[in-house]
Parts: C-alpha cells; structure tokens; sequence
C-alpha cells in the first residue's frame, strides 16, 4: 500500500504492516492463517521453499512451530532478504533457514528440490498463474504439497468501478487471478486433492479492524515514525480496501494440492 504508483514496499510501509501483523510479517492473519492454511500438512523434518518470504515471518513459524527441518526462502529484494537474515539470527534459527535474493521469473532450482512448497499472500505478485504452478510442481519431490495464502480476483475480466480505485490507491504490481484460474493453473501442472478455501467473509470484518487500529491505537506512534501524510494515505487505501471485500472483488484465499507420490 504505496503511496507512489510506481513504488513497491518500502521501509515505511513495512513499519506499518508490522504494526498490525506482528514481527515479521506483510499480510493478514500472522500465524493463525499460516497454521489455518497448513492443516493436515506434516513439515516436520521437510525440506521447504517459501515463495516471497517478505520479512520473514512465516519462515521463523514453519521452523518454530512446524518442525521444518530446512526452509528456503527467496524474494526479489535484497534488503528484504537482509531483514529475513536478521530475524534468524535474533531468533537462533539460521543453522535452519537460508533466504535467497532471486531475479522474477522461473524458480533457480532443481527439479525435485523440496519436499513441500509455501507461500504467504506473495503471488499475487506473479501474472502468470499457469507458469508458476508449473515451475512449483517441477520443484517440489513427488507427494508433496503446496500450500499458500493469496489474494484472489473475485471477478473474470475487468474489476468494478470500486475495485479499480483500490488498486489505483494502492499502488502495487499486483497479477490478480481468480479461484476458477488459479484451479485450471493446478490442475493443468498436474497437482492432485486441489483445496481452495474463500476467506472473504473473514477478512471483512478483519480489514475494518485493521483500518480502525491505523486510525486509533497505532495513529500516534505511526505517525511518529512514518509521517502523518503517510499514515493518512493507508488509511484512505484501507477505506477503499473494505469496499473491494465487501463487494467481493479481492478475496484472501487458502490454496493447497499434492503433487502425486
């Protein structure tokens, strides 16, 4: 949520989303939504590529709290690979965690390199929803599962009016797909027990708690840190943010497959 057009996530914006989400985190929900989205799925052990690690969040919960034996993280920014680095450390789990700065487009590994893939509300950054659940399914060991949150289109072709206004006030490189093409994307990789899970309703009462928290509890020390034009500016993004859930056209949404044993 920028300011700028043309700017992505800064270190004021990341301030700002740590106020709401908690150390480490860029999106929604923290662990619970983490925890929520990997039920069923067994890490203990597994070897884990996590798509878009942001600050790190997530990857300190599958390691902490999952039993990850190794979590790989990547993202396209080096400094957000610095702070991921620097979480580790503070929390004693780097001999665990490896984050790596990656260029956009096909993943830099090896065909079957891990044993379970993730991602947290990342890949709405990525346009081509075919070409990744593809490039996932390559990555990943056979039986195992890929397991995400994202931000889904709840509309085929072009947004609503309110919708376009979000995104405009936004300001971020978003690929916004639908549930009907994420699924098409999963299936045609060749991924098994497909599970898509609408969290919408969740998320209406969720982002105006977010909005109320940005102009009450936090206004003072936000304001502080990342200026009042700032702080006011997310605040009108996050009005514009409610109307788009509310009338369905974004909807936070759980993603989980298996590639076949």
């Amino acid at each position: 949520m920028s300011t700028d057009a043309h700017q992505e996530y800064d270190d004021n914006l990341m301030a700002l989303l740590e106020a709401l989400w908690g150390e480490g985190f860029m999106s929604p929900g923290g662990t619970d939504e983490i925890d929520r989205y990997l039920a069923g799925v067994d890490l203990r052990g597994l070897s884990v590529l996590d798509i878009g690690c942001g600050l790190g969040g997530i990857d300190l919960h599958l390691v902490k709290q999952h039993g990850a034996g190794k979590v790989t993280g990547i993202d396209i920014e080096t400094w957000l690979i610095d702070r991921c680095n620097g979480l580790a450390q503070r929390h004693g789990i780097s001999d665990r965690t490896e984050f790596i700065c990656v260029e956009p487009g096909p993943l830099p590994f090896a065909d079957s390199s891990f044993e379970a893939v993730t991602s947290k509300d990342s890949i709405i950054h990525i346009a081509d929803k075919h070409a990744l659940a593809a490039d996932v399914y390559r990555v990943l060991e056979p039986g195992g599962w890929f397991a995400a949150s994202d931000w889904l289109a709840g509309y085929e072709g072009e947004p609503s009016a309110e919708m376009q206004a979000y995104l405009e006030a936004e300001g971020l490189d978003f690929g916004l797909a639908s549930a009907n093409t994420y699924r098409q994307a999963l299936e045609s990789a060749g991924f098994v027990d497909i599970d898509i899970v609408d969290r919408n309703e969740w998320y209406r009462q969720q982002a105006r708690d977010e909005r109320d928290q940005l102009g009450g509890a936090l206004y003072d020390g936000l304001a502080s840190q990342v200026g009042t034009e700032f702080l006011e500016h997310e605040i009108e993004v996050w009005d514009k943010l409610i109307v788009a859930v509310d009338q369905g056209q974004l909807r936070p949404t759980h993603l989980r497959c298996k590639k076949p044993g």
